[in-house]
């Protein structure tokens, strides 16, 4: 049996003709197998082209590490007899942290030469191949020393033959392990403390005949997991070490070394070491303990690996922190990353070394917990916490408990060691906010709602809308999606149809429905405060809608309607999704050049055609079904003018604007997504009772989709709606706009049904012409519905974020993910 860690670089060793590319189909995907003859090949279109091996083993080297970059098994088939060709895999392997295993397959020379004879592309005589199997024989005892960390030797075609390939997880990945787990901080020898945090957490302390802890379990099976630094400075470090590897015995607890125990654990080897930082302490504490528990507590240490990845790759644990490219990685430098982090060389003022900020830079999916540096409190910066608040500088004792992310503390019951930096003047880590590193380019983001790609074009057009045009990005918290039309609707003389709304939700899964009044005005965001504090209002594409002399005013309203729900809710700000009204208030210039000169020519030029065709008739001539035809075009151009007038209204300042609240998105650290409609609708009903001539209501009717006759009534509903002038309805899931099908896969957070005369503005004063219908309902909707779906994905998860208090920079990728998409091709009349 072959045992190779999941993650590797294996080298296969070789003389020609002892089966190494037959080993390696075996028991490897052909994509795991780079082939020094394929890469020949590749570079010089001839396999057996020595000459080309320079070439072909750069190539081979660089798409080695690309796999083992993306953390992928990579299996190198060539004859890697020679030192400095293990050399330069084993140095690529080092390169990306992962281990280097070799295989050799040691056969008889006269059975390589044999199987050689039968290759018509081995030309090469016997003395090349007698050559090889003495490197051969010269390599196999030094290959442990070259730096291989497993050696596996398959002696004869038997041994071949039968060998059977086994992979083991590396000691650090345990992704299998899904908790809930309590991550600890720096304990320090501080062992009251420990006892007092672990209680608070709901754990049961198991104490020996002498009345000392030597165990915790919780109720629920929760796991604790310690970050390390355990001993030194504090008052008890060998009743932690007791406490401590109690549990990890029982099964209650794992743990990660600190550079505390690390500096023990080499001492207590004899190894020549400084006794500063509170070693001292900790080795007269131990003098008092059997040589036994001595031994004990060196063989755990020992024992413990430097990180470990948990619950599916959605959190790691090491003492020192981790960056991402080291998660799951095993090698001298990320062990000595997990231990000590890494330092820029300097030293501050208290001549302690200045520590290399990664955790600002990070941009991790997973969260990594860590210790190490002492803080005045744990913070979340980046996806990453330190839990290090400084027990034994007299701060407190902190727990995290995970998937909750709840923080849990005890205070130190005193000073046990004074800090050369004092505790309480170090500042956490800032959140640096953003950075353009972080939107500019190709992007691939998997939001939890699903994956998506945000093109280099695309990113650069909305990188142009949001450095030029958009609020200040660190406001611009979350962006509207796009909205999907139904499906075209087959009623005679009808594009879109409330019927087609209902059977879209239907085969959705959905089966309750709210239908709300689509206010024809313009989308609008609104972030509003007690304080005012970070306060504004933006369009869907991010940008303010008005100057400062009219958004400080209409804010101040929003604000002092808004104050009674804030205190309710209990929220220091809420996000409010809107339409502003009336659509010209922002629309105008559009309606003068666009709307307006279609409908001013029609006026124009019908009359005169009409006057033309009248003189003519008067002659004689038959011209009566070209008059119908521009009677009839002077109807539809009547029409299509009432169409957009209906929606134009004068404006004075903030006179004549009003608001037409319909969702609470978000509050100070929660989202509100998950509320029915229905809760959102009565806060809106709130709003307008508090200002009704700044806020609008939202007329609405909530329906089952299973009642024929409730439908009907809706239908009769939207006739009347749109017959006085509305533009239409959105037909939502009741359920909220987190609503799921049967699959648990997201559904239109809503579809638009609009009105016969209000598309006439969008698709053209004839558009309700037979023929015209037959055309439109084949326009293709996938495109545009697969972007509302992944919009909304996306700012979902961006108010998911917000509430989980990610950095900035995490929700704004999302909301800039967002922006991006808008620049994708689809048809606008959609």
């Amino acid at each position: 049996m072959i045992d190779i860690p999941e993650l590797s670089l294996v080298v296969l060793v070789g003389i020609s003709g002892s089966g190494k590319s037959t080993f390696a189909r075996t028991h490897f995907a052909p994509t795991q197998v780079l082939s020094s003859d394929f890469f020949r090949g590749l570079v010089a279109d001839d396999e057996n082209d020595q000459s080309a091996s320079a070439d072909a083993f750069e190539v081979l080297h660089y798409v080695a590490g690309k796999r083992l970059a993306a953390g992928r098994l990579t299996v190198v088939d060539a004859t890697n007899l020679q030192t400095h060709a293990r050399a330069a895999l084993i140095k690529v392997a080092r390169e990306h942290d992962v281990l280097p295993v070799v295989i050799v397959l040691d056969v008889p020379e006269s059975l390589a030469w044999e199987r050689t004879q039968a290759r018509p592309d081995r030309t090469f005589d016997r003395r090349v191949l007698t050559r090889m199997h003495r490197d051969l024989r010269r390599s196999l005892g030094q290959l442990a020393r070259e730096g291989f960390r497993k050696v596996h030797v398959l002696r004869g075609e038997e041994e071949i033959a039968g060998a059977e390939i086994r992979y083991e997880k590396l000691f650090n990945d345990r992704r299998d392990e899904h908790g809930p787990f309590d991550i600890v901080g720096d304990v320090h020898g501080c062992r009251a403390e420990l006892e007092t945090l672990l209680t608070k957490l709901g754990y049961a302390l198991v104490r020996d005949d002498a009345g000392r802890p030597v165990d915790a379990a919780h109720p629920e099976g929760r796991k604790a997991v310690f970050v390390g630094d355990l001993v030194d400075r504090g008052p008890d470090s060998p009743g932690v070490l007791r406490l401590v590897m109690g549990m990890v015995g029982a099964g209650h607890a794992i743990c990660v070394p600190g550079n505390h125990e690390q500096k023990l654990a080499r001492k207590l080897n004899g190894r020549n070491v400084q006794l500063t930082h509170g070693l001292p302490e900790t080795l007269e504490q131990l003098a008092a303990e059997p040589d036994e528990f001595v031994t004990e507590v060196r063989s755990f240490i020992e024992g413990l690996v430097s990180h470990y990845v948990l619950d599916d790759g959605k959190l790691v644990v090491a003492h020192a922190g981790l960056k991402e490219a080291y998660h799951g990685r095993a090698s001298g430098r990320v062990r000595s990353f997990a231990l000590y982090g890494e330092t820029t060389g300097e030293t501050d003022e208290y001549g302690l070394p200045v520590r290399y900020p990664w955790a600002q830079e990070y941009r991790g999916s997973a969260a990594v917990v860590y210790g190490h540096v002492p803080t005045p409190r744990a913070e979340w910066l980046n996806n990453t916490i330190c839990l290090d608040t400084g027990c034994v500088f007299g701060g407190a004792l902190t727990a995290l408990r995970w998937p909750e992310r709840e923080l849990v503390d005890t205070p130190a019951a005193k000073e046990y060691y004074a800090p050369v930096r004092p505790l309480f003047t170090t500042a956490a880590e800032p959140d640096r906010g953003l950075d353009i590193a972080d939107v500019t380019g190709r992007k691939h983001l998997d939001y939890g709602y699903g994956r998506t790609t945000v093109p280099a074009e695309n990113a650069a057009a909305a990188l142009e809308v949001m450095g030029r045009f958009a609020v200040d990005p660190e406001t611009l918290i979350w962006l509207p999606p796009t909205m999907a039309p139904c499906s075209s609707s087959t009623v005679d003389g009808f594009l879109e149809h409330p019927s087609s709304a209902f059977a879209d939700l239907r085969a959705a899964g959905v089966d309750r429905v709210v239908c709300e009044e689509k206010h024809m005005g313009s989308r609008a965001v609104v972030r509003v405060s007690a304080s005012g504090e970070g306060d504004a209002i933006w369009t869907r594409t991010g940008r303010p809608f008005f100057g400062p002399e009219l958004t400080g005013p209409l804010l101040a309203r929003v604000r002092t309607a808004v104050a009674p729900i804030l205190a309710e809710l209990e929220t220091g700000w809420l996000l409010l999704d809107t339409e502003l009204l009336p659509w010209s208030a922002k629309a105008g210039s559009l309606i003068r050049e666009h709307y307006a000169g279609v409908g001013a020519a029609g006026r124009a030029a019908l009359p005169a055609a009409r006057e033309v065709l009248d003189r003519v008739a008067a002659r004689g001539l038959d011209v009566a079904a070209l008059r119908d035809r521009i009677d009839l075009r002077s109807a539809e151009i009547d029409g299509y003018s009432a169409a957009y007038r209906a929606y134009v209204k004068p404006t004075a300042g903030l006179t004549g604007i009003t608001l037409a609240p319909f969702a609470v998105l978000a509050g100070a650290g929660v989202s509100f997504a998950g509320k029915d409609h229905g809760w959102h609708l009565a806060i809106a009903d709130r709003l307008v009772a508090a200002d009704p001539e700044l806020f609008t209501p939202t007329r609405r009717m909530v329906l089952d989709l299973a009642d024929p006759a409730a439908e009907a009534e809706a239908v009769d509903w939207w006739l009347t709606l749109t017959g006085a002038g509305g533009e239409g309805m959105v037909v939502k899931p009741f359920a909220g706009l987190a609503a799921v099908d049967g699959k648990g896969r997201l559904v239109q957070p809503g579809v638009k049904c609009r009105g016969r005369e209000y598309l006439r503005i969008i698709y053209g004063p004839e558009y309700t012409r037979p023929e015209q219908l037959d055309r439109l309902r084949q326009r293709n909707l996938g495109r545009k519905r697969n972007l509302a779906l992944r919009e909304h994905g996306l700012g979902l998860a961006a108010l998911d974020r917000l509430a989980e208090g990610a950095p900035s920079w995490r929700v704004h990728e999302l909301v800039f993910a967002i922006l991006a998409a808008e620049s994708e091709p689809v048809d606008p009349r959609l």
